[in-house]
């Protein structure tokens, strides 16, 4: 029979389908829909460290009298919204069986590094630290900025016991290398990658827009080359495969790269919680056609280094190897 459970942050999943935080698991009664169609395990809407001082700010400027009441103020509208998370957290407990993994959105080490042991303590399985630190200084090395990577994440771990995934985006000098010092600091998983805002430029009106937040089957390429050379050169460290991930053949790639799971969430919002069953359904299928009957019966098949030709993930120059295409 065929057998697609897994395991992901020490704790065993159902399925490699795993629904990403946004906006569909910030409700129970999302998460429930999600368990019902056969999610391995849910990743909650993220905790965001700017909201948060955004909203302080904003408190704050309305209380320009009374200066001296800042730090209160400040102190009121953390502890607010991590009041909000944590109850999210434990009726999330109460009401599914899967895993339940918080986010934090963050962008310093700042003194919200303390909430990590309250989302511990409320009961979250494991935390995913989504970080995206943007260089907007030309006179920074870029050593300094990975740097704060690390002291966020030293910082998250001083604080909690349960295990910390870290989501990061693809734009480093050296991702290898970002992996390896992660988990030397105790890491326990990557997501690879992000999926960012992105700035459009409206030419009619002149203005600053949002260009569109979901992405493409096609996007799969962004992620698939890292799986496949993370997983096949670094050991003892986890990988959540992001972004482009829309149908089951997309998953069972991302599983033969290496990865242990795959986040799912665009093609949620396009076609409906429903579709985690049909992932599912193709995944089975594909194995029992190849005569798979679990899932590490071929997981890192095609990663770095175990395909006769490693290099193939090297390749970057495209009309080098397509000289033929004009």
């Amino acid at each position: 029979m065929t057998n697609i459970t897994t395991k992901f942050l020490g704790l065993e999943l159902k399925s490699p389908v795993v629904v990403s935080s946004s906006g569909l698991t910030k409700s129970v009664e999302s998460l429930k829909e999600m368990e019902s169609y056969g999610a391995g395990a849910v990743i909650l809407k993220s905790l965001f460290e700017e909201q948060i001082n955004v909203e302080a700010g904003r408190l704050i400027s309305q209380s320009h009298d009374y200066p001296e009441a800042e730090d209160y103020i400040r102190g009121y509208a953390k502890h607010n919204s991590v009041d909000e998370y944590l109850k999210l957290i434990r009726d999330a407990k109460a009401n599914v069986k899967i895993p339940v993994i918080a986010s934090i959105n963050c962008v310093s080490s700042k003194d919200w590094t303390g909430f990590a042991k309250k989302i511990q303590d409320a009961g979250a399985d494991a935390l995913e630290l989504n970080i995206n630190i943007i260089p907007q200084n030309g006179n920074v090395e870029s050593l300094n900025i990975e740097s704060k990577y690390y002291d966020i994440v030293e910082k998250v771990l001083e604080e909690i016991d349960i295990p910390l995934a870290v989501k990061i985006g693809p734009h480093f000098t050296n991702i290898m290398r970002l992996v390896k010092q992660l988990q030397f600091r105790g890491v326990k998983a990557v997501t690879l990658f992000n999926r960012f805002y992105e700035p459009e430029i409206n030419i009619d009106k002149m203005e600053m827009v949002s260009a569109s937040v979901f992405s493409k089957d096609t996007d799969i390429r962004h992620s698939l080359r890292w799986v496949g050379m993370v997983s096949g050169s670094i050991k003892n460290i986890e990988i959540a495969a992001s972004t482009g991930i829309h149908d089951g053949g997309a998953v069972v790639k991302q599983l033969l790269a290496g990865a242990q799971v795959a986040q799912v969430c665009s093609v949620l919002y396009k076609k409906g919680a429903k579709q985690i069953k049909i992932l599912n359904d193709e995944v089975k299928t594909w194995m029992q056609e190849h005569n798979f009957e679990n899932i590490e019966d071929f997981r890192g098949k095609m990663s770095w280094e175990n395909i006769p030709d490693s290099q193939i993930y090297m390749r970057s120059q495209f009309m080098k190897y397509f000289s033929s295409v004009e």
